[in-house]
């Protein structure tokens, strides 16, 4: 009995899905089921594209951002170089025109005491022949540029002639020496030498000026008026007190 009701079973079966595709409406229904399901699965994929797609978007977006941060940040950087730069320019060719002036102040005076008529000084007041040389060989090396051999040459001089009327003088153009190389440091000792040693000299209240001119070159503009203010007080009534005055009052104005 069971091995009749199982071959009944397979029977019908059978016939049932034959009838089914013989059915051509049966049939039109599976096809359009199939093609519906294609169509759900390619569009699942699209889905999937497009989301993989956003995001690799969203990635770019980003790193563009990024970017535009970095190049902002690079843009400042480079112009707070630029105007570092411009003012330490403007600082070596206000220096150089400083120089220039003192350099041609000098031989005007040497010039108005080689044209006066001559004097008796006593015998120790005018330098000696061989003192004028040098100094004079160092101020050359001033106009030419060569800081260094300017600086050895009144060095020289110093240790030869130690009392020397010249030495106030060629302790002073070492220190502008060393501005030149922008050797602000040992610029600023070798003028408070000066300032130290000949107190009274007529460079004293030069070299006070030009260590306010190294400060400032340094970017310690307050130490620099604080000088400028030291001028005055110490030498009022010198060519360096005017000069101080007045740089004081153009830094009032920024």
């Amino acid at each position: 009995m069971r091995w009749l009701l199982a071959a009944a079973v397979l029977g019908w079966a059978g016939a049932a899905s034959a009838q089914l595709f013989s059915d051509p409406e049966m049939r039109r229904r599976v096809d359009d089921l199939l093609a519906t399901q294609q169509r759900i699965d390619a569009r699942l994929a699209a889905i999937e594209s497009s989301a993989v797609e956003r995001r690799a978007i969203l990635d770019l977006a980003g790193q563009i951002d990024a970017l535009r941060a970095d190049f902002a940040r690079s843009r400042g950087q480079v112009e707070v170089i630029l105007n570092q730069l411009e003012s330490a320019e403007k600082r070596q060719k206000d220096l150089y025109v400083d120089i220039d002036t003192r350099l041609r102040r000098l031989e005007q005076v040497r010039e108005q005491a080689a044209a006066a008529p001559p004097e008796k000084p006593p015998a120790d007041a005018t330098p000696s022949p061989a003192e004028n040389k040098v100094y004079e060989a160092a101020l050359n090396q001033f106009k030419l540029g060569n800081y260094s051999a300017a600086i050895s040459t009144l060095q020289g001089l110093l240790v030869t002639y130690p009392d020397s009327k010249l030495a106030p003088n060629a302790q002073y153009w070492i220190g502008m020496g060393y501005s030149g190389q922008r050797d602000y440091k040992n610029a600023i000792a070798a003028h408070q030498k000066v300032i130290a040693t000949w107190p009274t000299d007529a460079k004293a209240s030069d070299a006070m000026l030009s260590i306010a001119s190294s400060q400032e070159a340094m970017g310690d503009k307050t130490a620099s008026q604080k000088t400028l203010q030291g001028v005055l007080a110490k030498y009022p009534g010198s060519p360096a007190a005017a000069n101080a005055k007045l740089r004081l009052a153009q830094a009032a104005k920024r």
